[in-house]
């Protein structure tokens, strides 16, 4: 039963502690974009970027702790964490990918798409330990998709008041946030 015990708890460059602090504020982060996607009815919403975050924060941990992993001090194995990077960088742009969609003649979900993205990136950096990044980025992203977001479809509707309402082609994001103005 030790032995168990002690394969569930390894021995941990990083505390647990500061693990599990990561993992939370990634969570915390992804929901942040999450909740403004989620709010407005998008394919992927406030779950599908706390998962991504989570994801990308646990496979930077994991990729930090196998620096240290027994076994790996070989001369004849190399660990480049930033392999991690780009691997994560490549799953997350597969699933933004997948939200991006061409209708009606309008490409729809790019601020979808480039938000997981961003939400991958967050994760990231609180798996490799920067958090001022982190938190920079989404309050960041926040702003972006609220204020900006709000700026961009009241100058849609006023350009399409001023010029009649036919003269104004809106696409995308603007559209839908643009429907929600009236």
């Amino acid at each position: 039963m030790d032995q168990i015990v002690a394969d569930m708890f390894p021995p941990s460059h990083i505390p647990y502690q500061v693990i599990f602090a990561r993992m939370l504020a990634s969570l915390m982060m992804g929901a942040l974009i999450g909740f403004e996607r989620e709010a407005k009815s998008r394919p992927a919403g406030l779950k599908t970027h706390m998962l991504v975050s989570l994801a990308a924060c646990t496979f930077s941990i994991i990729s930090l702790e196998s620096v240290y992993m027994k076994g790996f001090f070989d001369q004849r194995v190399q660990i480049d964490p930033l392999r991690v990077v780009e691997a994560v960088t490549a799953g997350v742009a597969f699933l933004a990918a997948g939200t991006i969609v061409l209708s009606r003649g309008r490409v729809q979900g790019l601020t979808t798409g480039s938000s997981l993205w961003l939400a991958g990136a967050i994760g990231l950096s609180l798996g490799f330990g920067h958090w001022i990044i982190a938190i920079f980025a989404a309050g960041s992203a926040f702003f972006v998709l609220t204020v900006v977001g709000w700026f961009a479809a009241t100058s849609k509707d006023e350009t399409k008041t001023k010029d009649g309402p036919n003269s104004a082609k809106l696409s995308g994001d603007a559209s839908a946030a643009h429907n929600r103005v009236r």
